[in-house]
């Protein structure tokens, strides 16, 4: 029987055409029938006639494609689900990037951590939560692959909506950066044996070796090569000091932390896009999302601009074919812990090893990392957790409180003045947030008086404790 897979967010500029083109290069997958799903009628007719091409252009002919807006319809007997969605869009990504910045909060990327990422949990989870209860109301047994950011904000409230869901948050940071480092090596990536965990987009490579070499101090000595600092300079600096590779760009890696990104003579040190766009220029992320996407689908569709039939890196296809034919596949994905990485906490998702076959996913345990990357990993976790409870108790509040334990909003800013950056954040994305319709952080007074009025406490010396009454 020829397997159902939806993909909800199919109007994305690429995304839903390359997933179609990896699924459909798997021989077991080429008679599979795959349903798009948008919001947007014209992004999904586009979607449709380019997933068509790639039928005909592969030779796929007894694949079938359809399309429709009707979520919960595409579900109906649903083997895979996969999302990709942007509430919200270019609009409300320039709003979550330039008012933090008045505030002197540098954003680059903006969809992990940092307030953008923090925004997108409140506009996105609510969402993928009633997605989460139509799944297991409707496809129970259906593997649901999040391809959405922030990544492990919304597979964590999408796991506390639904414990039963069958889930994995996916990303191919850590194929591209295990690639990368091959690549540098002068080595087959394919020859590489490598071990990774930690959070997503801050996973870090505890092993990487061939035929039994540790290659970790080779990759240490060349991090500090000017040809290869320049570029790719905040993840050079993350395994200078503390001694292994992370995941990701350095874009988003230097968001994460308040080291990078403290004014712009740090943003020019660190962080310049002379050498790679990717490398953490300021709102880079507006750029990225405002890039015309009509005439590049349009050329697309009309194979003008081909979609490559040779299968990706993306481990969306890997992890539907393991599962449909029993070919045992290892990925790395974002689950939830559940001591999966023993001094990460608990309820918090992780990016591990997972073996994949025909009885599903089931997550390697990693054991402890090493105490330095556990500690960068657990100042983005707080975020985080902060972030997904006030979005499910609807608590502004808690928002705020998310927002003051962001790294770089805390280098960045006066409790104070994080107060009224989250006011003005939430008002400006009110139509986006309506489970927080109403809703603002109090309005707490300011206190800081060049002259105090009236009878001030005064502070007590220690040593005079004992003579108080």
């Amino acid at each position: 029987m020829s397997k159902k897979i939806v993909i909800i967010g199919a109007g994305s500029l690429s995304f839903s055409s390359r997933l179609t083109a990896d699924i459909l290069s798997y021989p077991a997958l080429s008679d599979v029938e795959i349903r798009l799903v948008d919001v947007h009628p014209e992004r999904l007719s586009y979607a449709e006639r380019i997933a068509k091409r790639i039928t005909v252009e592969g030779g796929y002919n007894k694949a079938v494609i359809t399309a429709t807006n009707d979520r919960k319809e595409a579900l109906k007997g649903a083997d895979f689900v996969i999302i990709s969605i942007l509430i919200g869009g270019v609009e409300a990504i320039e709003t979550e990037v330039d008012i933090p910045m008045k505030y002197g909060i540098d954003q680059c990327i903006g969809d992990t951590l940092t307030p953008g990422g923090i925004m997108r949990c409140v506009r996105t989870l609510p969402v993928l939560r009633e997605m989460a209860h139509d799944i297991m109301d409707i496809c129970p047994d259906a593997l649901v692959l999040n391809y959405t950011n922030p990544m492990s904000m919304l597979t964590w409230g999408m796991m506390e909506a639904e414990p039963e869901l069958q889930l994995v948050g996916l990303c191919h940071s850590v194929q591209g950066t295990g690639g990368e480092w091959a690549k540098r090596l002068g080595i087959d990536f394919e020859d590489v044996n490598f071990e990774c965990a930690g959070i997503n987009h801050q996973a870090w490579f505890i092993k990487y070796e061939k035929d039994g070499e540790d290659l970790l101090p080779k990759i240490r000595e060349l991090a500090v090569k000017p040809e290869i600092w320049f570029g790719d300079s905040t993840r050079m600096e993350y395994l200078k000091h503390f001694g292994y590779p992370v995941t990701e760009s350095s874009g988003h890696g230097s968001e994460y932390n308040p080291w990078f990104r403290k004014n712009e003579q740090t943003i020019a040190r660190y962080c310049p896009k002379d050498f790679s766009e990717w490398n953490g220029g300021s709102g880079f992320i507006k750029e990225l999302y405002s890039r015309p996407w009509k005439e590049t689908m349009e050329k697309m569709a009309t194979w003008e601009k081909p979609v490559s039939l040779e299968r990706s890196h993306e481990y969306g296809s890997i992890i539907i074919n393991a599962k449909a034919t029993g070919e045992k596949a290892v990925i790395y994905g974002n689950v939830k812990n559940n001591g999966l990485i023993t001094n990460l906490p608990e309820e918090c998702m992780v990016e591990v090893p997972i073996l994949v076959d025909k009885n599903g996913m089931r997550p390697i345990k990693i054991g402890a990392l090493p105490t330095q990357l556990a500690a960068i990993n657990r100042t983005q976790i707080n975020v985080q957790q902060l972030a997904v409870e006030a979005t499910i108790s609807a608590d502004p509040e808690i928002l705020f409180q998310a927002m003051a334990m962001d790294p770089l909003t805390g280098m960045s800013c006066t409790l104070d003045e994080i107060r009224v950056m989250t006011r003005e954040l939430m008002q400006a994305h009110e139509k986006w947030i309506p489970v927080m319709k109403g809703k603002l952080p109090k309005d707490q007074p300011l206190v800081y008086l060049e002259e105090p009025v009236g009878q001030v406490d005064k502070h007590v010396d220690p040593a005079e404790a004992n003579q108080l009454d």
